[in-house]
């Protein structure tokens, strides 16, 4: 499991392994409770525009509270967080409590915040916080029909 778990950055050995990490650095953050294509298409146009991926991910005390539903997440962090980083586009996980990267964001100091299209870029608070420091923040374009909350409903209701 360590070699898995080789990715995911340590919070001792956080400013060393971001020092490590080629620019332009890209960020985005998620659950990622079920990986799946529009996650992977998303995280793979991520790393399409710069030299190295951060994913930011939400721990499972974070996740509870965003209101995804009974039972989520379905994978416990350190499973997420070894599904991530087995993706070759993902260069380092950065596991967060909060409900936001806010605080996260704030010490890596991306050059870009990318979020899925779903998301209104223009909205969010860690648009304004990347901004603040000459970074630039993105929406890629939503591959619709892909939804980790649609598929664990299909399956509890028998339909997928």
């Amino acid at each position: 499991m360590s070699d898995l778990l080789r990715k995911l950055v340590r919070r001792d050995e956080e400013a060393a392994m971001l020092a490590r990490l080629p620019r332009p650095l890209v960020f985005t953050n998620g659950v990622f409770d079920i990986l799946h294509r529009g996650h992977v298409s998303c995280l793979t146009a991520a790393r399409g525009l710069g030299a190295s991926l951060l994913v930011a991910l939400n721990s499972d005390a974070s996740a509870r509270g965003l209101g995804k539903g009974p039972g989520r997440p379905l994978n416990g962090e350190l499973d997420r967080a070894c599904v991530l980083g087995a993706l070759a586009v993902v260069d380092a996980v950065l596991l967060f409590d909060e409900p936001t990267p806010l605080t996260a964001l704030a010490r890596v100091r991306p050059d870009l915040y990318v979020k899925g299209g779903d998301y209104d870029i223009e909205t969010l608070a860690e648009t304004a916080l990347v901004r603040s420091w000459g970074g630039r923040a993105l929406a890629l374009p939503y591959l619709g029909g892909y939804s980790t909350t649609r598929l664990v409903q299909s399956i509890r209701d028998g339909t997928a």
